[in-house]
């Protein structure tokens, strides 16, 4: 985990793109708060006109996030969703996507209910099979869209498998890493293409901004996502900037605790009477567990499991938790715990949930890094209420 310079994660979490302040040497990249920047002729400035367009502050983030997931460049968005709509307007009037069947409900629908009205077009497909989606490709598709883990089956995308297929197709991989993080996966090395995160998940890491980004080595797929986040103005602002880069800087440890957190959790859902199925990638039980290992350096902190009982059971589970907070997102320190079907995944059509196994007994929980035995407790607490 080094880059060409030898540093390693945690290194570069800390040090990329964050230089001490040339002017007064201070350690923290400054939030900067100005919409404009003075010019000394007209035309001629210092690297930065106008704040929708850059900002230093955002541009420090921006080469910390690259330099975490080893790219060339990275482009910070308001929220993760204004990133995904970029590749969307990437891809261009006419272009399809194939994409991950199992997808983030927010995805699910700027596809199918926002750019499949601006003639654009996508065939969800269960991409654990690296072969299925070769069938699906059209003269206009334009990239395959993977999410792995999934949201919120965590099933295991090969990577590497799906990327070789698709360049020999003239293909681009984009990689949404947002479960994951790029301290367990590293999605380039695996040969994509794109890799577009959700800041507000495990990124930022204390559920206090929204952001995503959109992270690249293709030049002229940056250069495409710069002149669209500029054009079309979705863009953080410098405070939630600095949130996120102070999160990256914790970013190595905390996912060490949320994974160790998450291990010992799993192993005691896999054993409980009231619970039917445990979804962790680092069980052996987990259908791609052997892509998981091959592919990740961890397994993450999201589990899902179905309790037994199915919605009325699920709801009293949910009302009784009190360590873990009934609330939407992930990644943050604090432990969440959420229904899809109602919740995050409420915008899919009943019978997609269904054929994708989001009943209404499926449970997911981001495990934070509390006490783990605080957790376990509650746990049982909420489980016997069920």
């Amino acid at each position: 985990m080094s880059d060409e310079q030898g540093q390693r994660f945690e290194t570069r979490a800390i040090h990329a793109g964050q230089p001490p302040d040339p002017s007064n040497g201070a350690v923290c990249t400054p939030v900067y708060f100005t919409s404009t920047y003075a010019q000394s002729a007209p035309g001629v400035h210092q690297g930065y006109d106008y704040s929708r367009v850059n900002n230093p502050t955002r541009f420090a983030l921006e080469q910390n996030l690259a330099a975490l997931e080893g790219a060339k460049h990275g482009v910070c968005f308001a929220s993760g969703c204004a990133a995904t709509a970029a590749l969307a307007h990437w891809a261009g009037p006419g272009s399809h996507m194939v994409v991950c069947d199992d997808v983030y409900g927010g995805t699910w629908r700027m596809f199918e209910q926002v750019f499949a009205l601006a003639d654009r077009r996508y065939t969800f497909t269960d991409l654990t099979d690296p072969d299925a989606w070769l069938e699906k490709v059209r003269p206009e598709t334009r990239a395959i869209w993977i999410e792995t883990p999934t949201n919120p089956l965590l099933k295991i995308v090969d990577i590497a498998a799906i990327a070789a297929r698709a360049k020999d197709r003239g293909l681009k991989v984009i990689v949404d890493n947002t479960f994951a993080s790029p301290y367990l996966q590293s999605p380039f090395e695996l040969g994509a293409d794109v890799v577009v995160h959700s800041c507000t998940k495990y990124l930022g890491g204390h559920s206090d901004v929204v952001m995503g980004a959109v992270l690249t080595s293709d030049d002229a797929i940056a250069e495409k996502i710069r002149f669209i986040n500029k054009s079309t103005g979705g863009v953080p602002g410098p405070m939630d900037c600095f949130l996120v880069m102070r999160g990256t800087k914790t970013l190595a440890i905390r996912m060490r605790e949320h994974e160790a957190n998450a291990r010992v959790v799993a192993e005691w859902l896999a054993r409980h009477p009231k619970v039917e199925k445990t979804i962790w990638p680092g069980l052996e039980s987990h259908p791609q567990h052997a892509i998981a290992r091959q592919q990740m350096r961890g397994f993450g902190g999201m589990i899902s499991f179905v309790v037994k009982g199915g919605l009325e059971a699920a709801s009293r589970l949910l009302s009784t938790c009190r360590i873990f907070t009934l609330a939407e997102s992930l990644g943050g320190v604090e432990s969440l715990i959420e229904h899809p079907a109602i919740m995050t995944h409420a915008s899919l059509p009943a019978a997609t949930r269904q054929a994708l196994g989001i009943d209404d007994g499926l449970i997911r929980i981001s495990v934070g890094i509390e006490h783990v035995d605080d957790l376990l407790a509650d746990l049982e607490r909420a489980l016997a209420a069920a």
